[in-house]
């Protein structure tokens, strides 16, 4: 009774048998037929590339090459192997090979970037021309930027780029500061409060409003920093967007504390410095490992630290 069949043997087990230069060797020898013409090719000496014949005779249990009238003839074995060998290594050594420059003008990507509003505002807004002259095959796929949720998408691979403070940055992710912001008081265009900054007792006087990205909430580091000194403000509106928030700015008589860009991107409102000092907050630029190295990635980023290279540093 004949032995069952074990079937062929393990692809990973013959290679780890085998040291990937014999297989260059033997790539060349089949293309030569000559070992010392493969020798000088390899620059090898001679004895060495016999030897890796013979080690390559031994792991394939085949003569490979003979001697002939004309150099050295394959057997059917190698000729067998010499087209694919050929093309495993060539495709081998495409995948290793280091990548070609990144080039914009020709490159398709599409970025998973985590905003807020306040970001796509102040960030993504003024690189946005450049971005499309420069590199027309990207898009930007933005997402809203959820606090409480971005360490948790962050450790499942979840986005390419984020914008967020340095106070709630995840720390395993790679950054880079962009830009340093202070609060102002800001209101509409033509509003009375602009013409001088007002004095603590008529700020609080003031109809505020206020965001809240969570939703409903009617206080924040304005009224934390009044507390501190026994006072408090009246807050009248909470609304989810600085978006929305410059839109009621513009067309009511309500003022709040903002950031200064973005109280500049609307021409419907103003600003005055406010009576007490609120603590600002650094913008960093977050991203995954994964994608620390990415030419394209270190271009895309290099695209938005370059819109902010002349920041002041605080």
């Amino acid at each position: 009774m004949n032995a069952p069949d074990s079937g062929p043997r393990p692809l990973h087990g013959i290679l780890r048998r085998i040291d990937l230069n014999l297989l260059v060797t033997l790539d060349t020898l089949l293309r030569e037929r000559h070992v010392t013409r493969t020798a000088q090719v390899l620059n090898l000496a001679q004895p060495t590339v016999s030897m890796q014949l013979a080690r390559l005779r031994e792991l394939l249990d085949d003569p490979l090459l003979l001697p002939g009238p004309q150099g050295m003839q394959p057997t059917a074995r190698a000729e067998q192997l010499r087209i694919p060998l050929h093309d495993a290594l060539h495709a081998l050594g495409q995948a290793v090979a280091p990548p070609e420059p990144f080039n914009p003008a020709t490159a398709h990507h599409t970025w998973r970037l985590v905003a807020t509003d306040y970001t796509l505002m102040t960030v993504l807004q003024p690189i946005l021309p450049r971005l499309r002259e420069q590199a027309p095959g990207m898009r930007l796929a933005i997402h809203q930027l959820s606090p409480p949720l971005l360490s948790q998408r962050a450790r499942q691979d979840d986005f390419d780029l984020a914008f967020h403070i340095t106070a709630e940055a995840p720390p395993h992710l790679r950054r880079r500061s962009l830009f340093h912001e202070r609060y102002v008081l800001a209101a509409r265009a033509g509003h009375p409060v602009l013409k001088r900054r007002p004095t603590l007792a008529k700020f609080c006087r003031l109809e505020h409003a206020i965001v809240s990205p969570d939703g409903g909430g009617f206080q924040g580091a304005t009224d934390r920093a009044l507390a501190a000194v026994g006072l408090q403000r009246n807050v009248v509106l909470s609304v989810p967007h600085f978006l929305s928030l410059l839109h009621v700015l513009a067309s009511t008589d309500l003022v709040a504390m903002v950031p200064e860009r973005l109280a500049g991107n609307h021409p419907g409102v103003g600003v005055v410095s406010a009576p007490l000092e609120i603590p600002g907050f650094e913008m960093l630029m977050l991203w995954p490992e994964r994608l620390h190295r990415d030419p394209a990635h270190q271009w895309l980023r290099s695209l938005v630290s370059e819109r902010f290279r002349n920041e002041p540093s605080e």
